[in-house]
């Protein structure tokens, strides 16, 4: 969905911002843009929005060179979310939601209509905060009437900068988890810009680590960023508790699971669905202290989790095959 092919960036003082950066994000797949500040995260995504011209290289959208189209007309077919959100203060929130169906020539009932529909996606009663103006609103619930906004117009594609990282850590946390939710409803492409590696892994369903001057440092599923850097800059930069780390990314393997054959049901901590993670499998063990946990996959009981097992699955994780 979105191509760059040897894009690059120099300003005229000479700054190298990106370097002949090749990245493919495929359709219907969040891939997040993390590394240090000043490695040229914002400036891909303003390229691929055109609010900046690159340098040298392509940038292609579904096929389509995006030099070659009018830059208010591709703006307006992109999602754009950013830290500050941007809301306009003299504009209620639904209007401000409403704000790029109405650039595209949508009726107002029909602008509004969606408005509504989408604050109510975001988590947002529309009888409460339809007629709210940004001011009367949280850091949060902004982001949110932020992200409502990206999604008016139903883009193929949305574009996040920073877009979670003016709140505190707890909100932080569940905007993540409700736009992960979304995600997975919706299916758009999205290319995020964080600085947080935490945030990165989380988000990504693939994770590009950029270094100084925009060099690809490595694109890669989360896991195999983690428990595989590619070099020692990447090592550095996703630091020493990547072990940790990779244990929130990494779901429990249904084929690695041993049988129930000889254990009681009182002997288990609980148990998890299978799509849980490392990391929940880890904390319920360590909270009923208890040495195995069963795993379900709806009604149907799939096995047990053990100590080794989660050992035994992060060794594979690490020794799969690079993502393509």
């Amino acid at each position: 969905m979105i191509r760059l092919e040897g894009v690059a960036k120099t300003y005229e003082d000479g700054t190298v911002a990106v370097t002949g950066l090749d990245l493919d994000v495929p359709a219907n797949t969040l891939v997040t843009l993390v590394g240090p500040s000043g490695c040229g995260k914002s400036t891909i995504l303003k390229m691929v929005n055109r609010l900046i011209e690159p340098t040298a290289g392509r940038i292609y959208l579904d096929g389509t060179d995006v030099t070659d189209a009018d830059p208010v007309q591709l703006r307006r077919g992109i999602g754009y979310v950013i830290q500050q959100v941007g809301l306009f203060p003299h504009q209620d929130i639904a209007t401000n939601v409403a704000t790029v169906p109405s650039l595209l020539g949508w009726d107002k009932k029909k602008a509004r209509a969606r408005a509504l529909e989408l604050l109510d996606l975001v988590g947002l009663d529309p009888a409460q905060f339809a007629k709210r103006y940004p001011h009367q609103l949280s850091g949060g619930q902004r982001q949110r009437v932020g992200v409502a906004r990206a999604l008016a117009a139903d883009p193929p594609v949305l574009l996040m900068d920073e877009p979670f990282g003016a709140v505190d850590p707890i909100v932080r946390a569940r905007l993540q988890d409700e736009f992960l939710r979304l995600q997975r409803e919706l299916g758009k492409t999205v290319l995020m810009v964080t600085h947080d590696i935490d945030e990165a892994v989380k988000m990504g369903d693939r994770v590009a680590v950029l270094a100084g001057g925009g060099r690809l440092a490595q694109y890669d599923a989360p896991a195999a960023v983690l428990g595989a850097p590619a070099d020692d800059f990447v090592a550095e930069f996703v630091g020493g508790r990547r072990g940790v780390r990779r244990l929130s990314v990494t779901r429990i393997d249904p084929a690695r699971l041993e049988s129930m054959d000889g254990i009681a049901a009182a002997d288990l901590a609980g148990t998890l669905d299978v799509g849980s993670t490392l990391e929940d499998a880890l904390a319920l063990l360590l909270r009923e202290d208890k040495a195995m946990i069963g795993v379900t996959d709806g009604p149907r009981f799939l096995g047990v989790l053990t100590p080794n097992g989660i050992h035994a699955m992060l060794r594979a994780d690490v020794n799969a095959p690079p993502a393509d």
